[in-house]
């Protein structure tokens, strides 16, 4: 029996409430890394709602902290959310052909890494009507959860709030630890991140670059040599090399 547009709404609800409630903890750093630059809690509840990506976010925040142009925002927060680019190439295979432009416009407003999990591992054509449902919790936690931190940053303490901006950079570890732990390629991905960024800061002509500047010719340079040098096998490639 085909699930109807309301089931489908309901079952996308209860399924996001969990990511919402991890959201709204999540955002709760990003709201103090925006009040560190001066964002008031509107703005950081606005640039949540129209972002909701944590990388993206703090990418942005990073190069607004160092008073860079608007294109260079924009070109960092681009590259950063890229991934989501490739996200909805995939969940559009999922959807019926004679499904309207509005609704996969819809449908990737917010598209992000949990949404898109559940989304996808879904059976059979995708229903909008549970991505709609889907982001009922996760969009308003992360757009309040954002303005919280904003405004508990101008009440806490000056050391409180340098307490709670460490936790954004513990997120970040936690998202890089894992897959690096499995996969030595992104563990030496990453190390060279660290040491390019670095260097980057040393190296004459490169250091007079904006701070955006240089975290846009790394990420492209690092993620292009890892592309070129270290692909991931398609799975024809891979159930190819197991049957031999």
């Amino acid at each position: 029996m085909k699930e109807s547009n309301s089931q489908a709404f309901r079952r996308g609800f209860r399924d996001g409430i969990p990511i919402g409630l991890g959201y709204l903890a999540v955002s709760f750093s990003i709201g103090i890394a925006a009040r560190n630059i001066g964002l008031n809690a509107f703005q950081g509840f606005l640039m949540s709602l129209l972002n909701n990506a944590s990388a993206g976010e703090y990418a942005g925040l990073t190069v607004i902290a160092a008073n860079s142009p608007y294109i260079e925002v924009a070109i960092v927060t681009l590259i950063t959310n890229a991934r989501y680019l490739l996200m909805s190439c995939a969940m559009s295979q999922r959807l019926s052909p004679d499904l309207s432009l509005g609704h996969r416009l819809l449908m990737s407003y917010d598209i992000t890494d949990e949404l898109f999990g559940i989304a996808i591992s879904r059976p059979g054509t995708l229903n909008p009507y549970y991505t709609y449902g889907a982001m009922v919790t996760p969009l308003p936690g992360w757009a309040f959860g954002t303005m919280l931190g904003v405004i508990a940053g101008n009440i806490m303490s000056p050391r409180m709030v340098s307490a709670f901006s460490v936790a954004l950079f513990g997120m970040f570890i936690a998202i890089i630890i894992p897959p690096s732990k499995q996969n030595k390629v992104v563990a030496g991905l990453v190390t060279l991140a660290f040491i390019s960024s670095f260097a980057a800061t040393c190296l004459p002509w490169i250091s007079t670059l904006s701070d955006g500047t240089r975290t846009i010719i790394l990420t492209v340079v690092l993620s292009a040599g890892a592309a070129f040098f270290f692909p991931i096998p398609t799975e024809d490639e891979t159930s190819a090399s197991t049957k031999q």
